[in-house]
């Protein structure tokens, strides 16, 4: 390895069970020419994954290829050591490639902050690049996304709560930049075709990789350049909806098995207390659902509410530009004339506007609850 060489890494992401481990067993028997150093997250005691690929005979302890980040979540309280293990595996100058499988439970956005603060970092500081994050995987059980959105079974509970299950799925797929959907061969046709329809809707732009047993070409997700942080931020099937031109409510595409998209646009603000009854009786045929809005009692936030599966909440997201004073307003709409194109006379800045993302909603009915929460 050239001392300046910058070394590409992949982050494998994907719930408990969709088959992480197996994919990168398969990778390392198929490395087609690259010497490929794994980093395994296990937030257990044991890391069972290391144990299980070590076991596999592919990875000999005394070659150190296998680091395992254990006792705690790199998207949490890791990320110090993530950058410390990525540094000390290319100072060995012995591998020409990482492959970082996350702990199911782990949402892959601060883990790829993470390794790119560490690539760019070194450039900040007049230091040679040393990684680059090159891929965002994540491997997808298309049985458990088919009973989960599908057949409406309850998932079992695993160290964390259902509701939770669900929104780590919908964050794995929203943010990536290559899916691997396993073990299609145990699903008909029509369900496969309605996992993908459900995916594509998460995800309009990350390319599927259908599979079993994990088995794909490794050039599929090693030294793809497929990754890059700003299109995969807003990847995601609801920005796309959220960025259109227009402010009219919108019927998303043609629904495909059920599964469509709506916008919810209003300038008048939410009732609180109603708003809060709403969501906390939140229809079950909404996959996700994400945007702006404010109440009638605080004109000067906004705020953003976020769904996914059973987990709902909402946040400030900043003050209106209309609640400034009208000097400040005409400065900071001279430095962002785009605030001026959304511009109403009565509410300015000021809007409500939900992405819906379901599977057999009934929109209508959304859209006339959504309007009696409306402030009169």
């Amino acid at each position: 390895m050239s001392e300046n060489k910058i070394v590409p890494i992949t982050l494998l992401t994907g719930y408990l069970g969709a088959g992480k481990t197996t994919l990168i067993n398969h990778v390392l028997n198929n490395q087609e020419g690259y010497k490929v150093a794994v980093i395994v997250n296990d937030i257990g005691e044991v890391n069972i994954d290391s144990e299980l690929i070590a076991k596999g005979g592919i990875v000999q302890e005394e070659d150190a290829s296998l680091v395992p980040l254990q006792n705690g979540c790199i998207c949490c309280t890791l990320k110090v050591d993530l950058m410390q293990q990525i540094v000390d595996i290319i100072k060995t100058r012995k591998f020409d490639y990482i492959l970082i499988e996350a702990s199911g439970v782990c949402e892959p956005l601060p883990i790829a902050q993470t390794i790119t603060v560490l690539s760019e970092q070194t450039e900040a500081y007049g230091l040679p690049k040393i990684c680059r994050l090159d891929n965002v995987v994540t491997v997808v059980d298309s049985l458990r996304l088919r009973d989960e959105f599908g057949c409406g079974d309850s998932l079992v509970k695993e160290n964390i709560e259902d509701e939770d299950i669900e929104n780590l799925l919908i964050q794995q797929i929203e943010f990536c930049t290559k899916i691997v959907l396993n073990k299609v061969d145990e699903l008909s046709e029509e369900e496969l075709n309605k996992v993908k329809a459900i995916i594509r809707k998460l995800q309009p732009k990350a390319e599927i990789i259908e599979t079993n047993y994990g088995k794909i070409e490794t050039s599929k997700i090693l030294n793809t350049n497929a990754f890059d942080f700003e299109e995969a931020s807003m990847s995601a099937g609801w920005i796309e909806e959220l960025n259109r031109d227009d402010n009219e409510e919108e019927e998303g595409e043609t629904e495909e098995y059920g599964i469509g998209t709506f916008v919810y646009f209003r300038r008048a603000p939410f009732h609180k207390e109603s708003f809060d009854k709403f969501a906390v009786n939140f229809p079950s045929s909404i996959i996700r659902c994400k945007g702006v809005f404010w109440f009638a009692d605080e004109p000067e936030t906004s705020y953003v509410f976020e769904q996914s599966g059973k987990q709902v909440q909402a946040y400030e997201g900043g003050q209106w530009v209309a609640s400034f004073p009208e000097e400040e307003q005409k400065m900071i709409i001279a430095q962002n004339p785009i605030i001026k194109q959304d511009w109403d006379k009565k509410y300015g800045d000021r809007l409500i506007k939900l992405v819906f993302i379901g599977q057999n909603m009934d929109k209508e009915k959304i859209v006339a609850e959504l309007d009696k929460c409306l402030e009169n």
